[in-house]
């Protein structure tokens, strides 16, 4: 996890604002009248984290970078929120089962091999309670850096340079998602894609599904 505990130090990675995702989620779960129970997977600094707690959902995070970890606890004292965060792995969540309103897994399940994302979806099923709410996004084979750096296997590369060098990277397709999924009543997956200012290809899948 070194890469990790270097990469959380960047201020694009260790921002404080929620993902739109998040917010979006929180205004639908808000409608529930009892206490919420959400899990962020791989929480890194804690920004969803944080926007969680502030509304009032009891809010738990897992993240197997120390870094990120110590920035998320700092802000929650700063705040006077409480959250629960743990170091751990995605693939082996230190959870009962069916424990969770929601769980959320945000830029995070794809930095593995086929077979941990296949184990993390599984633990996703096992945590969260009937009904429960699962939203996650992966990387699209339509991504300007599908085939970028070493590859380890089917769809799967280490990036060589930026940021994320030395990081893996899984890109996906609608049909591969629907597959790792095919356990949950319902699922939908939608597209979303933007030039980036040196004219890339930004693409991913963003998913919602529900037990």
């Amino acid at each position: 996890m070194a890469e990790w505990d270097q990469i959380l130090r960047e201020e694009w990675y260790s921002q404080e604002e929620p993902d739109e995702l998040v917010v979006s989620l929180v205004t639908s779960l808000r409608k529930k009248n009892r206490k919420v129970r959400i899990l962020d997977l791989g929480c890194g600094a804690g920004r969803n984290l944080i926007y969680m707690a502030n509304q009032g959902f009891q809010a738990h995070g897992i993240d197997m970078s120390k870094t990120g970890l110590e920035f998320a606890k700092e802000r929650l004292k700063k705040r006077n929120l409480e959250g629960y965060v743990v170091r751990g792995d995605m693939s082996l969540l230190p959870y009962l089962g069916s424990c969770f309103d929601a769980v959320i897994c945000l830029y995070t399940i794809y930095h593995q091999k086929l077979k941990g994302i296949q184990k993390t979806i599984s633990e996703i099923h096992r945590v969260l309670k009937e009904r429960g709410t699962l939203l996650m996004n992966f990387q699209s084979k339509r991504s300007h850096m599908y085939g970028k750096g070493v590859k380890v296997e089917k769809d799967t590369f280490i990036r060589q340079n930026g940021p994320e060098r030395g990081v893996i990277h899984h890109f996906a397709d609608k049909e591969e998602i629907e597959k790792l999924l095919k356990y949950f009543k319902t699922v939908n997956i939608e597209l979303r894609e933007r030039e980036s200012a040196d004219g890339y290809l930004q693409s991913r899948l963003i998913v919602i599904a529900t037990l």
